[in-house]
């Protein structure tokens, strides 16, 4: 992790309009900020079962004009809008707090399956070391052994000491002495063998056992997977339903509530006005979230270009080494490609590499003492590309891992992308994506202490050193 703590949002990165002119999804730290609404009367209400989306009967204008002729119904109007307000609140609410929750059900059931495949492979060299003790043991003892009885029996093998007269008895007690030693030092030597097999045996046993727990593990991870992110469209739906809804009603409560002699025609104009306003706004995000992809993909096109210049005089078709990054197809894209289709995910330096380290504590949590990934530090906002084409599999929050973004690339393998900043998140489950595409921006959610990419590999779901994995590939992490 970076080790200074640096804001989340540093003005670098898209604005808020802009985001939203990418395929966002929901996102716990903007979507789930509206938490202070009720989830208790909705679950009341409900039962505890919560349908995709808030389903109810909206008044039309009609209604409200109807409802303007008597006090009595302008009242009872006034009320079913109120309510239909707070239903929209509390069922955003609701849905919000279920994705949080399974979003940290995810990150938990993910890491105990990282844990436990960890220490399945641990326990397997342990074993391999055992075995491989084992067997250089015995074959010392069969040297002896056969040194001692390559002639068969203990008769024959007498004579390597008798054969040839004795200078003096002395002489000849040192012979006797000298295979006592031997043979003691075969029996030890058989000992450790033993041993050596005996602990291999119990290890590979325990290994098994750790694999077939990894494998149930691996699919409880796959399944908080799913719900996580059918929790997330859940709540972003719900949060949609309500944005989309709540304008209207707002407009008719407003002209049920005026005592003035404004007519239904003004509220209605300025319910057009506005729609017409955040359509615009829309658009505006649009063209803007394109200018900056434009301007990333010429940027990293240049650092390619220059890359490139400055390689020309070496062969092969490697990575350049840099940590200036890679480029690929895409809207945008890192510094040089690869061969093999790779790219860099982040044009940032390496601030903590893969494997056990240390642990560090900070903003109320400690890290763990086994880091799964690389973590690349371009700066907040920065960007953040596809390593690879391929289908993401997951787009949302991850618990510890704040916003994530997983990638399924084919082949068993995949690659993740952890601490994206809130918003950040530029496309969707489901959503096919190549290599150098952007996908995010660089941020601080989950369990950071600064701005960066926490990069992982995967191969048949388990993470593995994403610095050797990149490099088969050509690329320098």
């Amino acid at each position: 992790m970076v080790s200074e703590d640096v804001a989340d949002d540093c003005g670098c990165a898209p604005t808020d309009r802009e985001r939203r002119g990418f395929s966002s999804v929901l996102n716990r730290r903007s979507a789930l900020g509206l938490g202070a609404l009720s989830v208790v009367s909705f679950s009341a209400l409900f039962g505890g079962v919560v349908a995709p989306a808030f389903a109810a009967t909206y008044p039309s204008w009609d209604d409200v004009e109807e409802a303007r002729k008597n006090e009595s119904s302008k009242a009872s109007e006034i009320a079913r809008i109120q309510a239909l307000i707070q239903a929209l609140a509390d069922d955003v609410a609701a849905k919000q707090a279920l994705a949080e929750q399974a979003s940290e059900d995810f990150y938990t059931a993910q890491q105990e399956y990282f844990d436990a495949s960890y220490r399945a492979d641990e326990l397997q060299s342990q074993a391999d070391e055992q075995a491989q003790l084992a067997l250089d043991t015995a074959n010392k003892a069969g040297r002896v052994a056969a040194q001692l009885y390559r002639n068969g029996g203990d008769d024959t093998s007498m004579e390597l000491f008798f054969s040839g007269s004795a200078a003096s008895a002395d002489d000849l007690l040192a012979r006797l002495g000298t295979m006592d030693k031997l043979i003691e030092r075969n029996q030890s030597v058989y000992a450790e063998a033993i041993t050596a097999r005996d602990s291999a045996q119990s290890l590979t046993d325990q290994a098994e056992l750790q694999r077939a727990e990894r494998d149930r593990l691996q699919k409880i991870a796959e399944q908080k997977m799913v719900a996580a992110q059918e929790a997330a469209d859940a709540a972003q739906a719900a949060l949609d339903e309500q944005t989309e809804r709540k304008i209207t009603l707002d407009a008719q409560l407003a002209a049920l509530q005026d005592t003035s002699a404004r007519t239904l025609a003004e509220y209605q104009e300025g319910e057009r006005v506005r729609i017409e306003a955040e359509r615009k706004a829309k658009e505006e995000a649009e063209r803007k979230a394109k200018e900056e992809a434009e301007r990333l993909a010429a940027a990293a096109a240049a650092a390619a270009k220059a890359a490139a210049a400055a390689n020309s005089g070496s062969s092969g078709s490697g990575s350049s080494g840099s940590s200036s990054g890679s480029s690929g197809s895409g809207s945008s894209s890192s510094g040089s490609s690869s061969s093999s289709g790779w790219v860099r995910p982040s044009t940032g330096y390496q601030s903590s590499g893969y494997g056990a380290r240390y642990v560090q504590c900070g903003n109320g949590y400690c890290s763990s003492g086994y880091h799964y990934g690389v973590d690349l530090a371009a700066g907040c906002g920065s960007a953040i590309y596809a390593a690879y084409g391929g289908t993401v599999e997951y787009a949302g929050y991850n618990g510890g891992y704040g916003n994530y973004i997983k990638i399924n690339h084919g082949g068993n393998i995949g690659t993740g992308y952890a601490h994206i900043r809130s918003g950040g998140i530029f496309v969707s489950s489901g959503q096919t994506v190549s290599a150098g595409q952007l996908i995010a921006s660089e941020g601080n959610t989950g369990n950071s202490f600064g701005c960066h990419l926490h990069f992982e590999t995967y191969v048949n779901g388990f993470p593995v050193n994403p610095i050797s994995f990149m490099s088969a590939r050509g690329i320098s992490v």
